[in-house]
């Protein structure tokens, strides 16, 4: 015991050392934060209590948050459509009256996100092995794709959309190519580190072997990062779903033309009858999703 007296002492010591200069570290990254956070609030008129109307829109003052909350509520109160228990079923038709142009819109929503997550998939399957830092031939086709997975998912698929109706005009082309492109990026990236978290030992073994540079990614690395393929694709398509909803305003095709024109016409009951819509749909393909994922994942975790 007294012979570990004094490794028990300096190991206290040392415990106690790192207990202050990691308390050092969070004080002053917090303190940093905080003043930041002040400085930020303070240059965007947080504080400000000189203007809090709300015509003035290049500010962010409390004052004015706090003034248009009941107009955020008296929005959401016109949207809600007026329903009776007697007349209910004409009620929900009234609020539904646009049904069968509201689901021929939404299956083309769906089959925009299913082609575009589609493209992404492929473009970001192949796309990813350059782009892992342990698979990359050389530094330069390292950099190269990065670079170029990381431009094509910085521009907002609204932004790509405006592009493509300009070149290909109004339809779904254009927002089929617009989250595609996006998606292609986004996966590629999350793909891309699957690959760099897989064991690099089946590929030592392939390599020693003679395999070549596809062997080693065809039978090392593929067969590992299978479920996580499946789960992001899966992910992906119902974001997709969500952003093929929404390029419609620019003409891209999809549910999101209108909604574009039930704001701009002021149908609030329109916006809630295609808002909830959307929202079964989500729910819908999610719960689906999930179930794939985990039979597929299942599947693959007993060798199938």
């Amino acid at each position: 015991m007294t012979a570990l007296s004094p490794a028990i002492d300096q190991f206290e010591r040392d415990y106690a050392a790192a207990r202050k200069s990691a308390l050092r570290v969070n004080t002053v990254s917090t303190a940093l934060f905080a003043v930041c956070f002040v400085a930020a609030a303070w240059i965007g008129g947080f504080f400000d209590m000189t203007d809090v109307t709300l015509s003035n829109g290049d500010r962010v003052s409390m004052w004015k948050i706090w003034a248009g909350l009941p107009r955020l509520g008296e929005y959401l109160y016109k949207t809600l459509p007026v329903l009776h228990w007697e007349t209910l079923g004409s009620d929900i038709a009234n609020w539904f009256w646009r049904w069968k142009v509201w689901l021929q819109l939404l299956l083309e929503t769906i089959l925009i996100a299913y082609m575009a997550t589609l493209f992404g998939v492929v473009g970001a399957f192949l796309l990813s092995f350059p782009a892992s830092r342990n698979l990359a031939p050389n530094r330069f086709v390292l950099n190269l794709t990065r670079r170029y997975l990381e431009i094509i998912r910085t521009v907002p698929e609204l932004v790509w959309a405006l592009i493509f109706v300009f070149c290909f005009g109004v339809g779904p082309l254009a927002g089929v190519l617009a989250i595609g492109l996006h998606a292609t990026g986004a996966l590629g990236k999350l793909y891309s580190e699957a690959n760099e978290n897989a064991d690099m030992r089946p590929l030592e073994g392939i390599k020693a072997s003679g395999g070549s540079w596809f062997d080693q990614i065809r039978y090392g690395i593929v067969p590992q990062v299978v479920p996580n393929i499946i789960s992001y694709t899966l992910l992906r398509f119902e974001i997709n779903v969500r952003a093929s909803s929404i390029i419609g305003f620019v003409g891209a095709g999809g549910l999101g033309q209108e909604i574009r024109v039930a704001m701009s016409l002021q149908e609030y009951t329109d916006l809630s009858a295609l808002f909830l819509i959307i929202f079964v749909t989500v729910i819908v393909i999610d719960t689906v999703s999930e179930k794939v994922r985990h039979r597929i994942i299942g599947l693959t975790g007993k060798g199938v």
